[in-house]
């Protein structure tokens, strides 16, 4: 099985099979998911062939080989134009490789060519998923978020993201719902009710997975019970992209926290009101049912309270992503916390921050110090801030994405 998963990366024995993709509740087929697969080397599972590329530098390339195929398969297969075709991606590899760039224009004009994110490693690179979502919208693609469920990092990136199409994991659909699915399939929910953004449901096999896939507001389905990879059932139709309730981020997010707030009151504040505020946003990240992402900022000359400390180090504990930014690295708040250290000139020096972003939860506080002739001098009491405080899932969202572009 080794040699197969060896020769398997470099693309020898690749074929594209597509698995329908269904309507839902009528069941008429709209389009296609292209599934990489090796029938000459006795069908290695993917996850191990995509597994040893990341593990021997090879990710790259097998990533652009299962592109190629794909698309080229489209194109070549009996598919009815304007169908939808989902290709799978890996989120911290290169967009499109030019040598493959004119194939999936092809394929970009024949079909409704959407790119899959796939779950491995979404944030390993926050900064590479992010800019690879970027350019993939920047060439008129739509970007669909693979296996939503599977794990925290999916769920706590929806609204990152941003994805035209949330793909529940099977194991959302194939099981009753525990009170971790409950929760996520609410989180999953929410964000449909946010941003109108499809529900495809995979892994319908049975009747029941059927069932529960309605329940769960999926209008696109996929699995056997509709056929098996390959098999067409019916003449498939054109898909068209319902509206969506707010739009996909364009190519060029807020580049700057200050453009994110930009409009909000601010209020002239005390040190001491930034820190409970802080606080106390703090304590929400630590009490959300759905673990959120928790990003924050440190002034050159502050230092966190041993309270603080405890409270960031415990929600590292259940969160997806906890990441402190400051003029030097965070220390004691434990291994699962990301601490960046700035240059000593970093505009982020100047402001402090907190920002928790999960799919039902979301605030925001950014504090920016008032010049006073003896600004560092004066007692704590004496020192005063311009803040915005906010609550707004989208203004968040924008205030975390220039941060989270920073995390490499």
């Amino acid at each position: 099985m080794t040699d197969s998963i060896d020769e398997a990366i470099t693309g020898r024995g690749l074929v594209a099979a597509f698995q329908q993709v269904v309507e839902l509740p009528s069941e008429a087929v709209v389009g296609y998911e292209a599934l990489a697969r090796w029938p000459s080397l006795n069908n290695p599972a993917p996850i191990d062939v995509f597994s040893r590329a990341a593990r021997t530098g090879q990710l790259e390339a097998l990533d652009q080989v299962c592109i190629r195929a794909a698309v080229r398969g489209a194109l070549h297969g009996d598919y009815t134009p304007g169908t939808l075709l989902l290709v799978n991606c890996e989120p911290a590899t290169a967009t499109v490789d030019p040598t493959i760039e004119r194939d999936v224009r092809r394929a970009a004009a024949a079909f409704r060519l959407t790119f899959e994110i796939t779950e491995r490693g979404l944030l390993a690179s926050p900064r590479a998923l992010l800019r690879k979502v970027a350019a993939l919208r920047s060439l008129g693609f739509a970007v669909a978020l693979d296996d939503v469920g599977s794990d925290h990092d999916s769920v706590a990136l929806l609204d990152v993201v941003a994805p035209d199409i949330v793909k529940l994991d099977m194991g959302l659909v194939q099981r009753q719902p525990d009170r971790m699915h409950a929760r996520t399939v609410a989180a999953i929910v929410a964000h449909h009710e946010r941003t109108g953004a499809v529900i495809c449901a995979e892994g319908i096999e049975t009747a029941d997975h059927l069932e529960q896939a309605l329940a769960y507001g999926a209008t696109l389905g996929q699995g056997n019970w509709f056929g098996a990879p390959g098999q067409v059932t019916s003449t498939p139709e054109p898909f068209t992209w319902p509206a969506r309730r707010t739009p996909s981020p364009s190519a060029a997010y807020p580049s700057t926290m200050e453009s994110a707030i930009a409009g909000l009151p601010t209020r002239i504040v005390r040190k001491e009101t930034v820190n409970a505020l802080a606080q106390h946003i703090g304590g929400i990240a630590a009490a959300a049912p759905n673990a959120p992402i928790v990003l924050a900022t440190l002034q050159s000359d502050e230092q966190w309270e041993p309270e603080a400390e405890r409270l960031f180090s415990n929600v590292a504990e259940r969160s997806p992503l906890v990441a402190v930014f400051g003029r030097n690295r965070a220390r004691d708040l434990g291994p699962r916390v990301r601490s960046v250290a700035l240059a000593h000139d970093d505009p982020l020096l100047r402001v402090s921050t907190i920002l928790v972003l999960g799919t039902q939860s979301a605030c925001g506080l950014v504090a920016r110090e008032r010049p006073s002739p003896a600004m560092h001098s004066v007692g704590a009491g004496k020192r005063k801030y311009d803040m915005v405080i906010t609550f707004d899932h989208g203004r968040v969202t924008a205030a975390a994405r220039p941060l989270l572009d920073r995390l490499l």
